[in-house]
């Protein structure tokens, strides 16, 4: 098994909503010099209370996919980043699928779909999905 399929095991292990945690919060870092992110800025992106973002953050913490300590900003480690880049990848093949080749003109409705279902993609299914749009879009 290649380095890429263990990764791509590990982040299938990684529930949903420590996956949503990481796009959120890869989301905002790209916006913002430095790369740290506050629990508030989270629980705005999430709609969430700033409270609940706390016990979630303590979980990205043991599996080392954040650094942070209470009542201080939050940046993704490098096993984190990597996740969420990888999940990043996926949304935007989801994204051209439902745009590009089934022609879903409702970007709203694509972004939705999009986000639901890139938490569930493995590597292979990622992978097929990239060969298909190529041969098909490219």
């Amino acid at each position: 098994m290649s380095g890429k399929e263990n990764f791509f095991s590990e982040i299938s292990e990684i529930p949903e909503s420590y996956q949503r945690y990481l796009d959120v919060i890869y989301a905002i870092t790209k916006k913002k010099k430095g790369g740290w992110v506050t629990n508030k800025e989270i629980a705005e992106n999430l709609h969430v209370e700033p409270a609940s973002v706390s016990g979630m953050l303590d979980k990205l913490k043991n599996k080392k996919l954040i650094n942070w300590e209470p009542r201080k900003s939050i940046r993704l480690t490098d096993k984190g980043k990597k996740y969420a880049i990888q999940l990043e990848e996926t949304h935007a093949l989801l994204r051209t699928f439902f745009k590009e080749i089934l022609k879903i003109n409702d970007d709203e409705l694509v972004e939705k779909i999009s986000c639901d279902i890139e938490h569930h993609i493995t590597q292979e299914v990622k992978e097929s999905f990239r060969s298909f749009i190529l041969k098909y879009h490219g």
